[in-house]
């Protein structure tokens, strides 16, 4: 399978790791310019440089489009890609509107191409393990979803990036970026989905044009409450996504930093599940490529992310591949969460 890159930058470099790892071939790469281009190709290891962007998707070498640049481009290079009858991956936000996203879901739909969007927390196989559980009603009724995600690397004053602008990341900043990644979590994990919200948006710094934090409290169509907490201004925490879903009979918890282990909680004992091969439901082990206490991290799951989009191109149907749809779902969250904010009142998030 041949990949080609649009976008260079960290995440950029995280696809053309994964691209290798899962047996394709990087055959281009493009950049803001030709000569960024040229640098990145010899960086990530691609056969060649595009000189634009259009040039790499027009590409006949070129079967797969990794879009990893601003948001604010996805939307035109998406529906590029699309008619041209290549596969895409989009980074998220798949688009900074709904409306653009479900047009992104359409023109997939008429281009019968395989999409994804990077939703790889799915692809730790301890968060598989829990879902398997949940699935099997180990828990019973899940009554209560809750959990954080916590980054610092917009902490400080002086910190900044193209995501603080509205123009390039959108109206959301931390629940756009890294708030859908928790919710899809949950939604894939449990089954649940949010059928309404209740959100504030915080500041850590009032001159930035988009929140640094948020806050939101959800029911879901299963009857269960919960909370999500999400930040990109927490001195300490890296990417500290957290989760706990709770039943009457057991209750998960999983830590983004501490991925190789899924807790277990029971009334009368607790256990730690170490991730292995041999320690997992059938589900989660095939996303267990090392012995338990060969510790697997982000890229990896980013590597069985890609591998999962290949199998699907040559025919398979890998369970859980997030798509265009899930992109889309994203979107709504969003702006559900905006609505929400900017009004101060519960607001009902189409299914």
């Amino acid at each position: 399978m041949r990949s080609g890159i649009i976008g260079t930058g960290f995440i950029g470099g995280v696809h053309a790791r994964a691209v290798h790892a899962a047996g394709g071939v990087l055959s281009r790469v493009a950049a803001g310019s030709p000569r960024e281009a040229a640098v990145a190709a010899e960086r990530l290891h691609a056969l060649s440089a595009a000189a634009s962007a259009e040039e790499l998707i027009s590409a006949a070498d070129v079967d797969v489009v990794h879009i990893c640049t601003p948001n604010a481009l996805h939307v035109p290079l998406a529906l590029a890609a699309l008619q041209a009858g290549k596969h895409v991956i989009c980074e998220k936000p798949l688009a900074t509107g709904v409306a653009d996203a479900r047009r992104l879901v359409d023109a997939a739909a008429e281009a019968r191409v395989v999409t994804a969007v990077p939703f790889v927390y799915r692809f730790y196989a301890t968060v598989r393990e829990a879902r398997a559980r949940i699935g099997a009603g180990e828990a019973g009724r899940l009554w209560l979803l809750h959990g954080s995600y916590l980054q610092d690397w917009l902490a400080g004053g002086d910190a900044t990036n193209w995501r603080v602008d509205p123009a390039l990341g959108g109206a959301s900043r931390t629940f756009g970026d890294i708030g859908v990644h928790w919710c899809d979590l949950m939604e894939f994990a449990t089954g649940h989905r949010i059928s309404r919200l209740v959100a504030r948006l915080a500041a850590a710094y009032p001159d930035r044009p988009t929140e640094d934090g948020a806050a939101v409290l959800f029911d879901t169509d299963r009857g269960a409450s919960g909370s999500v907490v999400v930040s990109q201004a927490t001195p300490g925490r890296k990417n500290r996504l957290w989760f706990s879903f709770d039943g009457p009979d057991a209750s998960y918890a999983f830590d983004q930093e501490l991925p190789d282990a899924l807790w277990v909680g029971g009334q009368r004992t607790s256990q730690v599940v170490p991730r292995g091969p041999d320690t997992l439901s059938e589900s989660a082990a095939a996303y267990s490529g090392l012995p338990a206490g060969h510790p697997q991290g982000y890229q990896d799951c980013f590597t069985a992310f890609v591998a999962d989009v290949y199998g699907a191109i040559g025919g398979q149907k890998p369970d859980g591949l997030p798509t265009f749809t899930d992109g889309l779902r994203a979107a709504v969250l969003t702006a559900a969460v905006v609505e929400s904010a900017a009004q101060s009142r519960w607001v009902e998030v189409p299914r």
